[in-house]
């Protein structure tokens, strides 16, 4: 690899100069989120061969394709979607390859998108833990029974673990007792033991035969209204081995919380949904395990942070309460349970921890956020922002924490939107329309054929449409810059082509982002913006208090913050301020799994946070309707929004 980890890359005509770019990026994916035109209407997959560039000087390779002659790759032609930056880079953007006439966006060039961290970033920025996790494995070599010395099994276990690590006073779990005999004498009493720390002291809940202290793994959970996602953890290294997801089954009983939680009082209800959860579970977890090649009783447990209503649901508590006022959850603190006995395909041993819920509507989702980003260790006044289908937010630092939660329905996740889908490998995660003609220029996870639009995507595609005139502020399509893209379709409903049937991974229909998809989006950024403002407004303060911003949510690898206060999402701030944390509900968990002290800090940080209560809060509902509007009715926080849309107006 190169000595340095970043290069400069330098788009001519205009010297726009990309400083900090990561060694081995993809040169079409780094000039669209820098915001320079190339196209690419097949979404950078090489199909469509319009994203030629002169590579002028710098190291790099690939950009080969058979869409290029022999005479244009020795001109130095190569296709931007194919080349990876290996060193600093000057690049010519030729005219045939610009959107219209531009090469830099019409209106003023983005801002940064703020840091983009990984996980295992966040978890350098949380302090005070180490690889110490409450389910540990030991090895032991226990002395062969005799005539002298006939204890029974289960006390001569005991004694090993007491006299070779010190662990004494030991209860153990039934389940752990009987194949006892067998283990212990499957490789000449050579066996290791799994024990977890309780209340009541040390538990012995495994006895495997032979020395297998080097294979002890976690499984994570996010339990998400709309989707499950899952990671298999290292326990000794502290890594990730394997992660997959998929959408919640109990979908098919509701898209929102409230919806599932009357479905539970009916007869079965409960029982239903409790399944729908645990079989989409199993199945995320097969994923890992065959990605993996781990054996499933090399798992020593799990953890699984959700909201109050998935948490209630997944363990079969009674969530009817959370739902009527005075909103009153079944438990806070719900004890870990065996896995198993929820129907969750793993070894017996394994037990499931939860975080806490907060309240009925602040869940063990946002908690398990909290100490992911390390906001319950900082002085700074902090706001963190969980967007998924139940919008949640909490301002505070280490001394006090308010948080809030609000509906804002599946529209960031892919839901309720037309061709919306998860942030996998095909969904577009980035788009740009050139505001003279309205072709869109896209980026798909994984650089695969599109298959749909991920939550960046969307967020992304309706601020450009925005800001080249093809959407207007209330959400409506300008009829008057109907064309080639933007388009009435047999059923009269408006809707923008993002990319043409021949380019999609389906080959049989054009993916569009329709009227409707629009409405949705609006409701649910004009949630989750109202949300923040209330809760602010709760603690005495606005905006301008907020030292930084944690956003969390299901949208992809990247959120551009200034996509994001386009819309109304969040107000036009420092990009400095913000950081992007991915799956927040992960981080956490990931911490818990890998450390007990993560496991007392996250109840600690429940016990200390307060709620604020919008379900009758009018405050919130006259800001609700206030941000039903692109980027918002009242523009004092977005000034670089209204300098661009009064240009229009003239």
């Amino acid at each position: 690899m190169n000595g340095s980890s970043t290069h400069t890359v330098t788009f001519q005509p205009g010297d726009i100069v990309c400083e900090g770019v990561p060694h081995g990026a993809n040169l079409l994916r780094v000039a669209l989120l820098e915001g320079v035109h190339i196209n690419a209407s097949c979404g950078g997959t090489g199909g469509c061969g319009k994203c030629r560039v002169r590579i002028v000087e710098g190291k790099y390779e690939g950009g080969k394709s058979a869409k290029l002659s022999d005479e244009d790759y020795e001109a130095d032609l190569r296709l931007a979607c194919r080349v990876t930056i290996l060193g600093d880079l000057e690049v010519q953007i030729p005219e045939e390859s610009r959107m219209g006439d531009a090469v830099a966006l019409t209106h003023e060039r983005r801002p940064g998108p703020g840091r983009v961290l990984t996980a295992q970033d966040l978890e350098q920025l949380v302090e005070g833990w180490s690889v110490d996790p409450v389910v540990k494995k030991y090895a032991l070599k226990l002395d062969e029974p005799d005539a002298a010395n006939n204890i029974n099994d289960l006390d001569r276990l005991k004694l090993a673990l007491k006299a070779q690590h010190g662990i004494g006073d030991v209860s153990v779990d039934f389940h752990a007792i009987r194949d006892l005999p067998t283990a212990l004498r499957y490789q000449d009493w050579s066996v290791t033991v799994t024990v977890v720390e309780t209340a009541r002291g040390p538990k012995v809940i495994q006895v495997s035969p032979g020395d297998l202290t080097s294979q002890d793994y976690s499984i994570v959970l996010d339990i998400g209204t709309t989707s499950i996602y899952a990671q298999l953890l290292d326990l000794n290294r502290g890594e990730t081995v394997a992660q997959a997801s998929d959408y919640n089954g109990q979908i098919s009983f509701g898209d929102d919380v409230i919806t599932r939680i009357v479905r539970s009082q009916k007869p079965g209800g409960r029982k239903e949904l409790q399944q729908a959860v645990v079989t989409t579970i199993s199945g995320v977890i097969e994923k890992v395990l065959e990605k993996s090649g781990i054996d499933r009783c090399q798992v020593s447990h799990m953890v699984a942070a959700g909201n109050t209503t998935m948490t209630h649901l997944l363990l079969g508590v009674d969530p009817k309460e959370i739902r009527i006022a005075p909103y009153v959850p079944a438990a806070a603190f719900l004890p870990p349970v065996r896995a198993a006995d929820l129907g969750i395909d793993v070894c017996d041993h394994v037990h499931l921890y939860t975080f806490p819920c907060v309240s009925s509507y602040v869940g063990g989702d946002i908690v398990s956020g909290i100490i992911g980003s390390g906001i319950f260790q900082t002085d700074k006044v902090t706001l963190y922002v969980d967007i998924g289908t139940n919008g949640e937010a909490v301002v505070g630092n280490r001394e006090w924490l308010v948080a809030t939660s609000c509906s804002a329905g599946p529209a960031f996740e892919g839901g309720g939107i037309k061709h919306g889908m998860r942030a996998t490998r095909g969904a577009i995660e980035a788009v740009q329309v050139d505001p003279a003609t309205g072709e869109p220029n896209i980026l798909t996870i994984g650089g695969k054929k599109p298959l749909g639009i991920c939550g960046s995507g969307i967020i992304d595609a309706v601020a450009e449409l925005l800001e080249a005139g093809y959407l207007e502020q209330n959400g409506k399509f300008n009829r008057d810059r109907a064309g080639e893209w933007l388009r009435e379709d047999e059923d009269g409903l408006w809707e923008y082509v993002l990319v043409k049937e021949e380019f999609t991974a389906s080959g049989i229909q054009d993916i569009v982002i329709t009227e409707p998809d629009v409405d949705n989006l609006m409701r649910a950024k004009g949630a989750i913006f109202a949300g923040i403002t209330t809760l602010l407004n709760s603690v005495g303060m606005d905006l301008e208090a907020v030292e930084q911003i944690y956003i969390a949510g299901g949208f992809g690898k990247y959120l551009q913050i200034d996509r994001a206060a386009a819309i109304g999402l969040f107000p036009e701030m420092d990009p400095e301020k913000f950081t992007f944390v991915g799956n927040g509900s992960l981080l956490g968990a990931r911490l818990v799994s890998f450390s007990k002290d993560m496991l007392e800090a996250g109840e600690e940080a429940a016990r200390m946070m307060t709620n604020v209560e919008l379900s009758d809060n009018q405050f919130f509902m006259d800001e609700y309707m206030a941000s039903l509007f692109f980027p918002h009715t009242d523009m004092k926080w977005f000034p670089r929004m209204a300098e661009i849309l009064g240009k229009m107006e003239h």
